[in-house]
């Protein structure tokens, strides 16, 4: 009997790593054993990618609660430790959020916790 190879199998993986290369210049696109290298790295990349988001977004928030507690004449430290002495439990991007699209109301939370 001869031996079965599975071909549909084998096809359906290669042509899945070549969907993934879509948009990928030169032989990147449409040279398997190329496409399944750079498919990984750009996996790899996005896995990174995902959690460096997170850590700028916090950078962000709290670049912008500082900026916009130095203009109340606090610290950023200094208001997160008020915070929390108070109980208030909001997170950074609330707060980064109240600061930048309701200043009134971010005002009167910076002046309720000093």
């Amino acid at each position: 009997m001869p031996r079965s190879k599975n071909a549909v199998a084998s096809r359906a993986r290669r042509k899945k790593i070549l969907n993934q290369a879509k948009g990928y210049y030169g032989k990147r696109k449409n040279v398997y054993t190329v496409a399944k290298n750079i498919v990984e790295k750009g996996m790899t990349y996005s896995y990174v990618g995902r959690k460096l988001k997170k850590r700028e977004y916090r950078q962000l928030w709290i670049a912008r609660i500082n900026a916009a507690v130095r203009n109340e004449g606090m610290t950023y430290s200094e208001f997160i430790d008020k915070l929390n002495k108070k109980g208030i439990e909001v997170n950074r991007k609330m707060l980064a959020d109240l600061a930048m699209n309701e200043p009134t109301s971010f005002t009167a939370l910076v002046n309720s916790v000093k």
